[in-house]
């Protein structure tokens, strides 16, 4: 398996767009993105649960029910959430899409990311989309990853190819979310394609299956999101014998699925609102997985720890404090601690109690990019890993004014 360019356009079949439409007021930006396959494409696709859903979902929902898509249409600056009409608007973007395209409204997927609350018109969308077809390119990937971005200050691209059977594939993937992000299904934004041919109900066990170690791994700010979805398009493409049941090449699917999703998860993370820094928490030797998973999501959560982050301040205290109040099954007598970047390791906690360590060093290690925090529990085999990213001041500026 190698990672490889295209983005979303990488597997075989698939054509992506992006264009600024007049949703937002910047000209500049492009808040109306579209991915489409040439033919049929098996779908799969999870979402946020949090109560209050986005109308897009609901539809979306309904209409891959059957596990049949074709055609991705979403827009940015405006969520369609909390709207009385938001699923009759939900439903027309889809049609507008699908008589443009020539194809059947039940096979668009539609989502929606941007203020909550604010009705979405659908004018700007019903003359956007003609240029958004005509616009259609096996190198518009970037351009669809531009057209969801929000507060987003990079776009988030990824494919990787492998081979099924003797047949060489392609999966790839553009997300978006910067904020409002803490998931516990899925995470913002998360649009998959990709050419190996497998079927619905396999590939939506192998969605449901990944997101627990990549998207429900991730948090910048504690706050599940309305409109959170991922969505995977297979159009078998690639010509592999179609996966129908678990075996070997379920296997590679699954893995290079989850290389697309854990790279999207830190690019997710490294770029949350106001972020300086992309926090890694790995957890090592827990009781379980389960008590693994708890200990490193509490720790990435930690408003005092993601602030010592931002500082370079060595507060391992608060790493402890995280893991006591996590509800984990852990010994906190057995909890040994350290730090890791680029610029070294540096151990500051064994046996649950602090050890001499350099303020100097530590400084120097935490005041890189990528910031490691390892744990080990010392008290089973088991592991997990969560990102997330240090809290700045700059949080506070862009959530104070978000709406206005």
């Amino acid at each position: 398996m190698k990672i490889i360019t295209g983005g979303i356009c990488a597997a075989q079949g698939f054509k992506a767009s992006g264009v600024h439409c007049g949703i937002r007021k910047n000209r500049t930006k492009k808040d109306l993105a579209l991915i489409y396959s040439d033919t049929v494409a098996t779908a799969a696709a999870v979402y946020t649960t949090n109560l209050v859903k986005g109308a897009p979902l609901l539809v979306t929902k309904s209409h891959i029910a059957d596990g049949k898509a074709q055609a991705v249409i979403c827009n940015s600056g405006n969520a369609n959430t909390c709207n009385a009409n938001g699923v009759e608007v939900a439903e027309k973007m889809c049609d507008i899409l699908a008589n443009e395209l020539k194809i059947n409204a039940k096979d668009v997927v539609v989502a929606s990311t941007g203020v909550i609350g604010q009705p979405l018109s659908l004018e700007p969308i019903i003359s956007g989309v003609p240029s958004l077809v005509s616009s259609l390119s096996e190198n518009g990937g970037q351009d669809a990853a531009e057209g969801i971005m929000t507060t987003d200050t990079t776009m988030k691209e990824i494919a990787v190819e492998f081979e099924i059977g003797g047949k060489i594939c392609r999966i790839g993937g553009i997300a978006k979310g910067s904020g409002m992000i803490h998931p516990n299904m899925a995470t913002m934004l998360v649009f998959i394609t990709t050419d190996a041919a497998i079927s619905a109900e396999m590939l939506q066990k192998a969605l449901s299956a990944d997101i627990k170690n990549t998207f429900n791994m991730i948090s910048v700010d504690g706050d599940t999101s309305t409109n959170d979805m991922v969505t995977v398009l297979a159009n078998g493409k690639a010509g592999n014998t179609e996966i129908t049941a678990e075996g070997e090449d379920f296997n590679s699917f699954m893995e290079a699925l989850n290389t697309v999703n854990i790279h999207l998860c830190r690019m997710i993370a490294g770029d949350g609102e106001g972020a300086t820094k992309l926090l890694e928490c790995s957890v090592k030797n827990a009781k379980d997985e389960e008590n693994a998973k708890i200990i490193a999501k509490s720790v990435i959560c930690s408003s005092l720890l993601k602030a010592a982050m931002f500082g370079a301040d060595a507060n391992w205290g608060r790493v402890l404090c995280a893991i006591g109040y996590s509800g984990a099954d852990v010994d906190i007598n057995k909890i040994d601690v350290s730090f890791r970047s680029s610029k070294g390791t540096l151990d500051v906690c064994k046996n649950g109690a602090g050890i001499d360590f350099s303020e100097e060093k530590a400084k120097e290690i935490l005041l890189e990019k990528e910031i490691e925090i390892l744990i080990t529990a010392g008290d089973g085999n088991a592991e997990a890993t969560a990102w997330g990213c240090d809290l700045t001041y700059d949080y506070v500026k862009i959530n104070g004014d978000y709406r206005t």
